[in-house]
């Protein structure tokens, strides 16, 4: 009989080992899915704020494009406009003709001046040819010399063709245009 005691003994033990390990090993699959149940969590959450920091910067990004584009259609807009309006300008210059003359003549009298020489050529537009041949006729040193692709009033050169003075309504469009682009895009568009 002592022999089987023995043998219970050690059978007991070996279950109440095997018992042990297993609750050890249950404790430790319990520590590990929750280690890795927080690390999936984590992992998660990390993700789902990436997600959020990239979609946040892809709706920047398309807010910005869009913005751009807007402010590139309004530019090309407002050139459009301001194009549209230097047109009618030309057109009403080229088909003015009350206060024509009140026009021409202080055009004739700058270039001579700004000329600074006793002879020259007035060229005028098609159109004015009557008019700026009598303007010319006031000035001694001073011929007619034909038409030029101009609005109006008149490009003065000198005998030798070495000066020439640009007074034509298209000159003086430009520089009045340049120095007020400005003060005009600003009162045709609204800005300030």
């Amino acid at each position: 009989m002592g022999l089987e005691k023995v043998v219970d003994d050690i059978k007991d033990e070996a279950r109440a080992r095997a018992e042990e390990i297993v609750e050890e090993a249950e404790t430790e699959k319990e520590e590990r899915l929750e280690e890795a149940r927080k690390k999936a969590e984590k992992v998660k959450q990390e993700a789902r704020e990436n997600a959020e920091k990239e979609a946040e910067a892809l709706r920047e990004q398309e807010i910005s494009s869009a913005k751009l584009e807007s402010r590139k259609m309004k530019s090309r807009e407002e050139r459009d406009l301001l194009a549209d309006l230097r047109r009618d300008v030309r057109e009403e210059l080229a088909q003015l003709e009350e206060g024509r003359e009140d026009m021409t003549r202080p055009l004739l009298e700058t270039s001579v001046e700004e000329l600074d020489e006793d002879e020259g050529t007035v060229y005028c537009a098609e159109g004015d040819e009557e008019l700026v041949q009598g303007l010319v006729d006031e000035y001694e040193g001073l011929e007619f010399g034909g038409t030029t692709d101009v609005l109006g009033g008149v490009v003065v050169e000198s005998s030798d063709g070495r000066i020439r003075v640009d007074n034509s309504f298209d000159s003086v469009l430009n520089t009045v245009w340049n120095n007020s682009m400005r003060e005009v895009s600003n009162r045709l568009l609204g800005e300030e």
